[in-house]
C-alpha cells in the first residue's frame, strides 16, 4: 500500500505540472523546459519526501513532490528565459543555444571562432562571447563550464592541448566581461567527445567546437 500511495502522489504532481503531454513533448513549446523541470523536480521530491516521512511515506511523497515540482519549475523557467535572451542578443547564426532541461549549452564552432591551429578568438567572435558574459552577469546564480573539442586529425595529445587552450581563451573573455573566476571551470576534451563522424569534412567541422555550459546552482 505504501508503494501505491507514493506512486499515486508522484502521478498527481506529474499531471499538475503538465496537463498536456503533447505540449510537453513539443520542441516548439516555449515553456517546455519549465514543465520538464517541474515534472522532474516532482518525481525527485516525491522520493525524498517518502524517505523523510517514515510514519506516512505517501504523505511525505506528496509534500516532497509539491516542493520539488515548484523548485524544478522555477529553474526550468529561468533557463527558458535566459535561452530566449541569448538567442535575441547573439547575432552570429553559427552559434547555437540548446536548453537541455537542467542547463544551457552555447556552442561556438571553432571554424568561425578561431583561425586554423590558433587559440586566439577572432575579433568578430570576441564581441559575441562578451554578450554571453553580459548575459551571465544578469543570471549570477549559475556555474559555467567551458569545454574545448577538436576533430581526430593529428596527434591526440596535441589536440587535447589545443582544445584546452581554446577553452581558456573563451573563458578569459568571459572573465574580462565581469564573470568571476570561481564560477568558471575550464575543460579540454580534445578528440574524445565527437558529435559527428570524423570520416567526413562536415563531421570534423561539427566536432571542432567550444561549448559553454550554463548550470543553475541548486538551492
Amino acid at each position: 500500500m505504501k508503494s501505491v500511495k507514493i506512486t499515486a502522489a508522484v502521478a498527481l504532481v506529474a499531471l499538475g505540472a503538465c496537463t498536456d503531454p503533447a505540449t510537453l513533448a513539443s520542441q516548439t513549446d516555449p515553456n517546455k523546459n519549465t514543465k520538464q523541470g517541474a515534472l522532474i523536480g516532482g518525481i525527485v521530491g516525491a522520493g525524498v519526501g517518502a524517505i523523510a516521512n517514515d510514519s506516512d511515506p505517501g504523505l511525505g511523497a506528496l509534500a516532497g513532490a509539491a516542493i520539488g515540482a515548484a523548485a524544478g519549475g522555477i529553474a526550468g523557467n529561468q533557463l527558458d528565459k535566459q535561452a530566449a535572451e541569448l538567442r535575441q542578443q547573439l547575432a552570429n547564426d553559427g552559434i547555437t543555444i540548446v536548453n537541455q532541461g537542467d542547463r544551457l549549452l552555447v556552442s561556438l564552432p571553432s571554424d568561425i571562432t578561431f583561425d586554423t591551429d590558433s587559440a586566439t578568438v577572432r575579433p568578430a567572435l570576441r564581441s559575441e562571447v562578451n554578450k554571453v558574459a553580459q548575459n551571465l552577469l544578469r543570471y549570477p546564480d549559475s556555474t559555467i563550464q567551458v569545454v574545448g573539442h577538436t576533430d581526430s586529425d593529428g596527434d591526440a595529445g596535441y589536440n587535447l592541448n589545443l582544445s584546452e587552450r581554446r577553452a581558456n581563451s573563451v573563458a578569459d573573455i568571459l572573465q574580462a566581461g565581469g564573470v568571476t573566476y570561481n564560477r568558471i571551470t575550464i575543460i579540454g576534451r580534445g578528440e574524445e567527445v565527437p558529435i559527428a563522424s570524423n570520416l567526413t569534412a562536415g563531421g570534423k567541422a561539427q566536432n571542432r567546437r567550444v561549448e559553454i555550459y550554463i548550470i543553475p546552482r541548486k538551492s
